[in-house]
């Protein structure tokens, strides 16, 4: 099994200072490339301070500056806020200034408060269709000329300037849905899957979905990468630390998620706890059993289980607003514990 590192900035309040944040997550991303991951996920995402990620070519070009093997990979941009041109060219940008370890990925977006901001009149649910016509799009534009006139962008004969260094980027799509891993597969993607909080059977879901896009397509030779919110504790205070941060985020991602709450200043406002206890996906011990939480002998066994179902890569999640000395700390374990006894 291969191994990824998800983070972001994340601020949970105004009193954390952003500087400091900075630092926590280039000092993760060191630790994971020093630790052994392959790849290293920036996220796309526009007026939210939770997940400070306005431009992940960016992002992933100062991470580029400061590690030796880490692959970076954007995970994930979103289609309809980009034109094909523009998309091609910062990714190979960030290609070159690499040395050829970009890895790129196209999704249709979360939120559909940043969708009435970004492109207001879609519909977050529509928003698929930008990424199948993008993602064809940009791997022609990094061959050379083409023209163009699609359903979302029309354009004269363009290319990509620069190209990038690698002759085939690995392309990677954000599925959830049947048609999204039917297009991932027939267009010779790799797959990332977040199953959020829900339990084991939602990555079963997903890994059904794949197979059954594989079967229609008569093969398909990508990775299958799975993420989770992961944290590894060794004592009741970090694990008490690491669910209270959770629930926490849960109530701001509810908020986005459901619309049911403002937004202050980036801050998204809690749905109180009372309102999300009746539900088993931020049941204390639901979390726990379903992410990829526990002592290094519980994530081991957890990780074996994914890697049984056929995951190829776990995503680590390590973003939920937990204390940053507690993430280093479990991201140490990970990568002296854990991942050790997954090789």
């Amino acid at each position: 099994m291969k191994f990824h590192i998800a983070i972001n900035l994340e601020r949970m309040d105004s009193a954390t200072d952003i500087k400091q944040v900075r630092d926590h997550v280039l000092e993760m991303i060191k630790m994971a490339d020093a630790g052994g991951f392959d790849i290293a996920w920036a996220a796309e995402h526009h007026a939210l301070e939770m997940t400070i990620a306005p431009n992940p070519f960016q992002i992933l070009t100062w991470w580029a500056d400061h590690t030796k093997r880490l692959r970076l990979g954007c995970g994930v941009a979103n289609a309809s806020y980009w034109h094909p041109i523009n998309i091609a060219g910062e990714a190979a940008m960030l290609d070159l200034i690499s040395g050829g370890r970009l890895e790129m990925g196209l999704g249709s977006g979360a939120y559909q408060r940043e969708f009435d901001r970004m492109k207001p009149g879609l519909k977050q649910q529509d928003s698929w269709r930008y990424m199948q016509e993008m993602l064809p799009l940009v791997r022609k534009l990094w061959k050379g000329d083409v023209e163009h006139n699609g359903e979302y962008w029309q354009f004269p004969a363009s290319t990509s300037c620069p190209k990038p260094l690698q002759s085939e980027v690995p392309m990677w799509v954000a599925a959830r849905s049947p048609i999204t891993f039917d297009y991932a597969v027939a267009n010779r993607c790799n797959i990332m899957c977040w199953p959020l909080t829900f339990p084991m059977s939602e990555a079963e879901k997903y890994k059904a979905q794949l197979d059954e896009a594989i079967e229609k397509a008569g093969g398909w030779d990508g990775t299958f990468a799975l993420m989770r919110h992961t944290s590894v504790y060794e004592n009741e205070e970090d694990r008490s630390a690491s669910i209270g941060a959770i629930r926490n985020v849960l109530g701001k991602f509810g908020n986005l998620v459901m619309q049911k709450g403002d937004v202050i200043d980036g801050f998204p406002e809690n749905i109180p706890l009372r309102e999300l206890d009746g539900n088993a996906r931020v049941d204390p011990e639901m979390l726990e059993e379903n992410l990829m939480f526990g002592d290094p002998a519980t994530v081991i066994a957890k990780l074996k289980a994914y890697e049984a179902m056929g995951v190829d890569a776990f995503i680590y999640y390590a973003s939920m607003g937990l204390d940053m000395d507690v993430q280093k700390r479990s991201l140490k374990t990970f990568i002296e514990k854990v991942m050790p006894a997954m090789a």
